[in-house]
């Protein structure tokens, strides 16, 4: 059966031989339908691309969504969405589910229980399923710093990753460095292969050459920014740079270096990636690359309020601007 415009909820729940109780169970995501059943009711609602309207059927509240909380990076986003939503009059539901990819199978159903204005998500992408359900609620959402490349027409507010990379090593070739090796986040998130086609591009522009084995992919934290830098220090034609695709993964290199005797900046030139608070007060300062992680959740906020008040938006993906900050972590080579 084609999709009609303006079909009911009552429609959907004749054609499908349901009440309509029982259809505004599934709308709500409540718990006592059986599974086949919600299975079936969720496909006649995305046959006919049915969308709840109406704002008074929603919570004054945006969900913002990560699959883990670390301090120093999450609390630049979660400020920049509580700023906004607090502007608006709104509050803000901190939420922790699944894994970087997208959240956890149950927690679509919370969600739709909770009914927010709408959902700021720190993931990959949204499962298809997941996004039909949203939308048929009326529930906006946007992703925030998207590891992965999310569907066309997903809302996301991103940096730009490849030209942060870009920067950071080019700021080593200009010191001096040759030797120059980049530890970045996951081999299938796509900030983390933006990151290092960035300085792959800086090394052949700069014409210098890349040893396979001085690119290493980690997880954004400390220990796997050690380890990495444990191995690439180890042997005699060590690099006398590293760019590391984040500032935590920055500071496992420093503690790599302090390991091998090594003094940075003098033996070994760090640079970071993010820009976090703790970034300014170490010692030495770390150079690093400015995300506006801030800006980043603020611009996500507004997304969705927008797209909640029904207005029109031209730019579903925005790639916010990075730049370089240079501090004491970084010299020419001894």
């Amino acid at each position: 059966m084609a999709a009609r415009p303006g079909v009911t909820l009552a429609e959907i729940a004749a054609e499908a031989g349901v009440s309509i109780s029982t259809m505004s169970k599934v709308l709500n995501g409540r718990a006592d339908v059986a599974a086949s059943t919600r299975a079936r009711l969720e496909e006649h609602l995305n046959r006919h691309g049915y969308t709840r309207r109406g704002a008074a059927q929603r919570a004054e509240t945006i969900e913002l969504v990560f699959h883990e909380l670390e301090a120093t990076w999450s609390m630049e986003v979660i400020e920049g969405v509580e700023d906004v939503a607090q502007q608006a009059g709104l509050s803000v539901v901190l939420t922790v589910s699944g894994d970087r990819h997208s959240p956890a199978a149950d927690w679509i159903d919370g969600v739709l229980r909770r009914r927010p204005l709408g959902v700021v998500l720190v993931f990959s992408d949204l499962a298809t399923a997941h996004r039909a359900k949203l939308r048929s609620r009326g529930v906006p959402f946007a992703i925030v710093d998207p590891a992965g490349d999310p569907a066309p027409d997903v809302p996301s507010v991103g940096s730009a990753n490849w030209s942060g990379g870009l920067a950071a090593t080019r700021h080593l070739i200009e010191l001096g460095h040759r030797r120059i090796a980049a530890i970045t986040g996951p081999e299938d998130m796509m900030c983390s292969l933006a990151r290092v086609d960035g300085y792959r591009s800086a090394m052949n522009a700069a014409s210098l050459p890349i040893d396979p084995d001085w690119i290493r992919f980690g997880d954004f934290h400390p220990t796997g920014g050690e380890s990495h830098a444990r191995e690439l220090l180890t042997g005699p034609e060590r690099p006398t740079a590293i760019f590391a695709g984040s500032d935590l993964q920055a500071l496992g290199v420093i503690a790599a270096a302090t390991a091998h005797g090594l003094s940075v900046p003098r033996d070994l030139s760090v640079v970071g990636y993010d820009d976090i608070a703790l970034a300014r007060w170490l010692s030495p300062q770390l150079t690093t690359v400015h995300q506006p992680l801030r800006r980043m959740g603020e611009e996500a906020a507004r997304l969705i309020i927008r797209l909640a008040a029904g207005e029109s938006v031209d730019t579903l993906r925005m790639d916010l601007a990075t730049h370089l900050v240079v501090r004491g972590s970084t010299a020419p080579p001894a």
